[in-house]
């Protein structure tokens, strides 16, 4: 992990619902570090809390959610403590923006192009006329669109799912952020075009010096951009490390599970594994470690105590009973040690 100071911090958060007089807590005491110039993807099952999480860091929760404890420090200040809209105003966008994983949903299909970048440019970068024009121009060159000026003029219907998911990183960039969330960022595209919005961020990133955050449960996605990667599971990071720690020296049995599910490391002739059972509900009190119940090699403190957070190495923890110096010597499932064979 590196020694510098993290860009942003969050420690032990916990962020909780209320729905229809029921409490459902989100995050439960999530922690991580995030760096400058970090390249870091955030993987779970859909409904582990990835998505809750962020938003976390640009106050976009929802007005029935709300951050029931811990902090998130962004260069020194606890932003988690903000409770005026003038004061996210100064984050969203300006200092971390994010980019959705439904293009049209995400754009105003009213609007033309130039009007909605231009809109991004005249809050953050203050420019207007000629001045903004050329922004916008520059901005689609960055992000592959040619012909700028006709472009422009253009409305999201005119544009293909590929061409308006770099219409959407388009309007992040034009807040010029230091911290780049991509909640998704090649859903529903197919894989030709997967590859080149990720080979677009990848430069974005070197351009600009930009720390990017993706949102992901593709495994794939995640070797190919990330430096670092963080397991979440019900709400909390179960596991954090290098892209070589997590791939290739997993420690929590979830993250067995996860690689173990790759169709790349199935054996011809038998069933693709599948992770057992459901995740657990956030509406209830949950005791000691949340994935016990489909763990088949899960210890008797796993169901009875939360493990905290276990140090393996400088670059890697997991929170995990297995990492005790008085559990018994169990090893990952075999299909966890073909992924190197991915290389």
């Amino acid at each position: 992990m590196p020694t510098n100071t993290p860009l942003l911090s969050v420690k032990d958060l916990v962020v909780d619902f209320t729905l229809r007089g029921q409490r459902l807590t989100a995050i439960r005491g999530a922690s991580i570090d995030v760096f400058e110039g970090d390249s870091l993807a955030i993987v779970g099952e859909s409904g582990s809390g990835k998505s809750v999480l962020v938003k976390t860091f640009l106050g976009m929760l929802d007005k029935n959610g709300r951050i029931a404890s811990g902090g998130i420090t962004y260069k020194g200040t606890d932003i988690s403590k903000y409770d005026k809209e003038a004061d996210w105003l100064k984050i969203r966008g300006r200092e971390i923006a994010i980019v959705m994983q439904d293009p049209m949903t995400s754009l105003n299909p009213l609007k033309t192009i130039g009007e909605q970048i231009g809109e991004a440019i005249s809050l953050h970068q203050k420019l207007s006329g000629s001045e903004k024009t050329k922004a916008i121009a520059d901005i689609l060159e960055d992000v592959g669109i040619t012909e700028a000026a006709r472009r422009m003029k253009q409305y999201p219907h005119e544009f293909s799912g590929g061409m308006r998911q770099r219409v959407v990183i388009a309007i992040a960039m034009a807040c010029r952020p230091k911290i780049l969330i991509c909640d998704e960022p090649t859903t529903a595209l197919d894989v030709t075009i997967q590859a080149q919005i990720l080979e677009l961020i990848g430069n974005l990133r070197q351009k600009y010096n930009l720390t990017v955050i993706y949102i992901t449960h593709d495994l794939g996605v995640v070797a190919r951009v990330a430096d670092r990667v963080a397991v979440m599971y019900a709400g909390d990071i179960i596991e954090q490390g290098t892209c070589e720690d997590v791939f290739f020296r997993p420690a929590h049995p979830y993250t067995w599970a996860l690689l173990s599910s790759l169709p790349q490391i199935g054996v011809k002739g038998e069933p693709l594994y599948a992770i057992k059972g459901t995740p657990p509900s956030l509406y209830e009190d949950i005791k000691g470690d949340a994935f016990a119940p489909r763990n088949p090699r899960a210890l008797e403190a796993d169901r009875k105590h939360r493990p905290p957070i276990f140090r393996i190495s400088e670059t890697h923890s997991a929170k995990t009973w297995l990492l005790d110096n008085r559990a018994p010597n169990i090893e990952p499932p075999p299909a966890v040690s073909r992924v190197k064979d991915l290389q």
